[in-house]
Parts: C-alpha cells; structure tokens; sequence
C-alpha cells in the first residue's frame, strides 16, 4: 500500500491515546508527528494503575510492534478477580467478582505504558508546544497553531490534549464537560515494609471500595504487582529504552466532594496530604498507613467530570479523542480503554480512507459517530456508578454502612 507523501497528521498531546495513534500511524507508513504542551516527558503525574480490558489489549496489539506489545504484557500482570465494597472499617458488604476470560485483561502502570509507547517515536515527539488553534489554509489543508505563535502544517490535525483541552472549544463548540461534586486526592504507596506486604493476604487480589459514615466519601485502593521489572524487561525486549522505577505499589484515592477541598490546598501537595490524613482519620488503621506513608510527589487532586456529547465538529479535518472529548468519573475502569479504543479506531479510518481512495474527512466523520456511541455509553455508566456509590441518599448508604457489614466476619482486623 502507497502512502502519498504530502499526506500528514499532527497531533496535540502526548498521552496514551495520542501516542498510540502515532504509533499505529507510523507502522502504516503515514507522516505523523505529536506535539506536548509538558517540556519533557515525565514532569507531571499522570495515573498509576489501569487495567486494559479487551478493547485496550486490541488497541495496542493493533497499534505497537510485537515487541512492543509482549513488552506491555510482560511488565503487566493478572489484574484481581474482585472488587470488596466494605465499611469504613473494611468489614464487607459485598464484593464483585470478575469472570473475564483468561489473559482477557491485564493490569499495566501507566507511566511503563506511556514510556512504551512512546518507543520508535524518536523526533515525531516535540515538547513544551502548547497547541492552541486549528486553522484552515495551507498547502496540506490545516494548520495547527502553538502559544508560541508557530504552527504546522497538517492534512488531519487530531486533538488528544486532556480534560483540558485548549482545542476543544473549537472543535466541538457545544460539549464543554460538566462538573460533577466530586473529587479524588490520589496517590501511591510502597507495597511492602520490611520486606512484607503492607496488604494482607486476604485483599491481594482485590480492589477495595470503603464507604465512610457520612455520604459522599469514599477510600479506594489496590495493589500493583509488576509481572516482571521494567528495567529488566526493557532491557531484553526494548534495549535503550527508558524503563519507570518498577517498584510494586498500592494506589489509592480518598473520594469526597470537590467543595470539602480549599482552594488553597488545590496546588500544594503538602495541603493535598494533610487534608488526606484528615479525612481518612475514622477510617481502618490500614488506610491511615497508606495514606501516611504515601509518596508526596505522586499526590494529586483530580475533580471529576463528565464529557458531553457533541452535536457538531466544526473544522472539517480536524477531530478529537480520548478524554478532550469523553472525560469520565473513574468508575468502572472504562477511561483509559476508551482512549485507546478511540486511538486505534481513528488509525483503522485514516489508513483504510488512504488506501481506498476515499475522502479522510469522511473517514474522520465515520469515526465520530462511531466513537461517541461507545465512549458515551462508557461516560453515562461511570456517571451512575458515581452517583450510586457516592450519593446521599439515606437508605441504600445506610444499608452499605449498616447492615451488610454486620453480616460478614471481618476480614482485617485492626490491630
């Protein structure tokens, strides 16, 4: 297949969709390149732990060299089987349990993904170059402008800038996201003291959820267990490549509603952790100890949203992905799947337009309206889960609370 040379992609923003775009691009021999508003690649926290389900495995396997993607899997691991819904003082309430085919999902940390992705893209990364506009005109059709008053040119330009896409407004005028009252003050912690795992047995394959007394609150947490370490894995499979501290850990997040956080404490992660270590007070000894011993520089706060659909895409050409369009709650695990769906979605149009001859702005507009079917479906019912698990509403808290857990026997004890 013949890629005309004057063909090519510019994309804003360096996350895991916008890489792996560049990625399945690049191996279809398309001329693309993506540009970051960070200066250099690891300056800011961007998630710990994701489990890829069936539409994040296929994305990458799509998307990246067999290397690349043995070398996703081998640093990744089973992810747990069950998700406890417990009381503040982890008794349990109930738990889900996970009946996914085997090797059906895969739990990976994020920042060893995005380094993966990330390899082979040498010189098609270009940092600290905030994209602002999309323009029409040039030789190649569009042009995507940058703060600093450069541009490029472009015949696709794709839009993967985050929840606070500078793109967007434009793009699609009509689905700005709405707020929701909710917030998450996340972090990480090491996973084991003294040699030992700070998790007990019980919980090792668990997500838990901990509902507070009062409504509105919540703690999460779960442990990432690395299949193999990063480096020694990069060493073998990505020689040359940078590999992420691949020490096992346990993220968490303390749920609660985004007016408890003062303003002040919104930027500071000393304020972020204290008001952590407040608000987790009344919770098991075992929160307390994760949220004690958390790593500082990983704390941040992320006010939750949710994307809304839009109704027009105004510059014929140009489009968008992941959480610039569809922004969710992280409920439900479906954030960062979507994202690579989308990714490797949009590379499926581009390429097959390219090769048949037809219009990419058609194959732009069909995977619009394929996209928004799905990763709306994904938006609404993390949107639910949200409202159902942090809601104020008196009876099903009180029963969450209250009477399951008088149920069970206790599966951690506090001492």
């Amino acid at each position: 297949m013949g890629i005309s040379t004057d063909f090519s992609v510019a994309i804003a923003g360096a996350g895991l969709s916008g890489l792996c775009l560049a990625q399945y691009l690049m191996r279809a021999g398309v001329d693309v390149h993506v540009y970051e508003r960070d200066p250099s690649p690891f300056v800011r926290q961007q998630g710990y732990r994701i489990i890829l389900d069936r539409h994040g495995l296929q994305a990458l396997r799509e998307s990246l060299p067999r290397p690349l993607y043995r070398l996703a899997l081998t640093t990744g691991d089973e992810p747990g089987g069950q998700l406890r819904f417990t009381d503040s003082r982890l008794r349990d309430a109930f738990t889900i349990t996970f009946k996914d085919e085997p090797h059906a999902t895969r739990q990976v940390d994020r920042a060893t993904l995005r380094s993966i992705l990330m390899l082979g893209l040498d010189g098609r990364i270009h940092y600290g170059k905030p994209a602002v506009a999309v323009e029409r005109g040039g030789p190649s059709g569009l042009r995507l402008r940058f703060t600093d008053g450069g541009s490029v040119a472009a015949s696709v330009v794709v839009g993967a800038d985050g929840v606070g896409s500078a793109l967007r407004a434009q793009l699609m005028p009509d689905a700005d996201p709405a707020n929701t009252p909710m917030a998450g003050i996340y972090s990480r912690s090491p996973l084991r003291r003294n040699g030992e795992s700070v998790i007990p047995g019980a919980l090792r394959t668990s997500g838990v959820l901990a509902i507070a007394d009062q409504p509105s609150r919540a703690f999460f947490f779960t442990s990432m267990r690395f299949g193999e370490s990063p480096r020694e894995a990069f060493a073998r499979l990505a020689p040359g490549g940078y590999a992420p501290t691949g020490d096992d850990y346990v993220m968490w997040g303390l749920l609660l509603r985004q007016q408890e956080v003062p303003i002040g404490a919104r930027g500071d992660l000393l304020a972020l952790r204290d008001l952590a270590v407040r608000m987790s007070a009344d919770f098991h000894p075992l929160i307390r100890r994760l949220v004690d011993t958390a790593e500082l520089d990983t704390t941040v706060l992320n006010p939750f949203a949710a994307g809304r659909r839009p109704h027009r895409w105004a510059v014929p050409g140009a489009t968008m992905m992941g959480d610039a369009v569809h922004v969710m709650p992280p409920f439900g695990a479906h954030g960062g799947n979507t994202a690579l769906r989308d990714a490797a979605l949009l590379g499926h149009r581009i390429v097959e337009a390219l090769a048949s001859g037809t219009p990419v702005q058609e194959a732009i507009a069909r995977y619009q309206d394929e996209m928004v079917s799905y990763a709306f479906r994904a938006v609404d019912t993390a949107a639910g889960l949200m409202r159902r698990l942090t809601g104020a509403a008196a009876a099903p808290h009180w029963i969450l609370t209250r009477v399951l857990p008088r149920l069970h026997r206790v599966t951690v004890p506090e001492a």
